[in-house]
């Protein structure tokens, strides 16, 4: 019985140092043979991972709210609108108006089908530049067809078309390699269909 006071005794005296200690300084409590861990940080994350309650921030009236919102909103629309320009000019050889670039695919009913892979590189910024570069090309020479532009690892590939029969594929697959696409070939996979 006495053997159980005193270790009961011993084990809520541990709890409640314990409880007294935060997490990092566990962290850096060293001990025989082990090595010593330093633990250097902001005092809002020394907050964040100790679970101590950062100050309360100020309250924001609504009208400035609403000014900041209104600020953020132009300057984000002034972003894309420079970046979609930029891309245009800087992927293409002969400007393509905005309008043609495809933004999202129609949505529609996944079925097996066929594409035509136009382009496959390796895994680096250059070969996804070309893919995009390949695409915006095939863009300008097929305007009706859907362009697909996918990093499959380990390569980034640009691919075209949904085609239901293997026939339709290789008439188009014919007429891109025609053009100086000689590596071009035919994959079968799921394409989009209109519902």
């Amino acid at each position: 019985m006495r053997r159980l006071v005193i270790i009961l005794s011993l084990c809520i005296g541990g709890l409640m140092t314990a409880g007294a200690q935060t997490f990092t300084q566990k962290l850096q409590k060293s001990a025989a043979g082990e090595g010593r861990i330093t633990v250097t940080q902001d005092k809002a994350i020394d907050d964040l991972v100790n679970g101590t309650k950062a100050a309360p921030a100020k309250p924001v009236t609504p009208k400035q709210t609403e000014n900041t919102n209104k600020k953020t909103t132009a300057t984000n629309q002034e972003k894309k609108e420079k970046t979609l320009d930029e891309l245009i000019a800087e992927h293409t050889a002969t400007p393509v108006a905005a309008d043609t670039i495809d933004r999202k695919v129609a949505k529609g009913v996944k079925v097996n089908g066929y594409r035509v892979q136009v382009f496959a590189g390796g895994n680096t910024r250059n070969d996804r530049l070309k893919a995009e570069r390949t695409r915006d090309e095939i863009k300008a020479l097929f305007p009706g067809e859907p362009l697909y532009v996918h990093f499959y690892s380990p390569r980034w590939i640009c691919r075209m078309g949904n085609y239901r029969t293997y026939e339709e594929a290789h008439e188009v697959l014919t007429r891109v390699q025609s053009l100086g696409y000689s590596s071009a070939i035919i994959v079968k996979g799921k394409i989009t269909v209109a519902y």
